[in-house]
Order: structure tokens, then sequence, then C-alpha cells
């Protein structure tokens, strides 16, 4: 069944990084903001990167993106997906990135994990022209990484 991305971006005048993830999660969905799921450790691994304390609620998720220049959101508009797996993902829409790219001077995007990186690849490189910069998925499903390894691996975001 086709899922729409129910999440704007976020993004102000201010951002220099893009993040993209692939599609948002069951879980993200439901609770209407980015990495949504507790056991998903993109806002420890981000937080660990900037120095800051782990935001919470969706206010301090989005100040402490916009405070630290990052934009957010996800290579996909729609998909097929069943559950939050990456690997069932098709009939795929792409997500229109040029709103951001007008409106932030963004100087590097970062994909996070592998299918986010091959979605961006495949669908929006040949539009945006600016290679990502992949790095590991910050997913429970990736659990050969650490938290100390994703720290390392995310400074770049820096």
């Amino acid at each position: 069944m086709q899922q729409v991305h129910p999440i704007p971006p976020v993004f102000d005048a201010d951002s220099t990084v893009l993040v993209l993830g692939s599609f948002p999660s069951v879980k993200s969905r439901e609770t209407g903001f980015f990495y949504g799921h507790a056991q998903n450790r993109f806002w420890r691994v981000t937080a660990a990167v900037f120095g800051c304390p782990v935001p919470a609620t969706i206010p301090e998720k989005r100040a402490f993106l916009l405070k630290n220049r990052i934009a957010l959101w996800d290579v996909l508009a729609a998909c097929d997906i069943d559950g939050s797996a990456d690997a069932s993902i098709r009939d795929v829409c792409p997500n229109d990135l040029a709103p951001i790219l007008a409106a932030a001077p963004i100087t590097r995007i970062f994909t996070n994990g592998a299918a986010a990186d091959a979605l961006y690849t495949h669908w929006q490189l040949p539009i945006v022209g600016i290679p990502a910069v992949r790095l590991p998925s910050t997913s429970p499903a990736n659990a050969a990484w650490s938290l100390e390894r994703l720290i390392d691996a995310w400074r770049v975001i820096r």
C-alpha cells in the first residue's frame, strides 16, 4: 500500500548541511517527526557530535537541528513499504529537494544509511548534482555499529 510522507522538512536560511533518510518509519509517521523510534540512535548520535543534550520533544529536536545548521528530510515523498523495512521499499516517488536548496546555502549532503544513499544516488543526484556522503545508518537494525562508532563516523557533519 502506498504511503505518503507526512512530515515536512526542517530547514531555514542558515542550514548548510542536509541529512536525508530514506522514508519515515512507522513510529516516525505515528509521532509526526523524524527518527521517532526510541531505539533509533539519530538524536543521541547528532547530540554527541555537537556536544548538546539529547533533544526529547519535537520542538527541542527542531531547535537543535536549526541551531546546528542542519536541514533534515527524506529522499522519498511516497512509496510502498512493509512496516519500516527499507529493503521492502518499491514504487517510489522522490521528494522535491529544490525548495530546500533554493532557500538554504546547503554545501554538503549526507545520507543516513545504505538505502537512503542508493535512493538518493538514483533519484536525486541527477537532478541536484551534489554527491552525498553515505553515513552508517542510525537505525537499530544496524546493530554492527556501536553508538561510539556511529558518533565517530557522524562527526563529518559538523
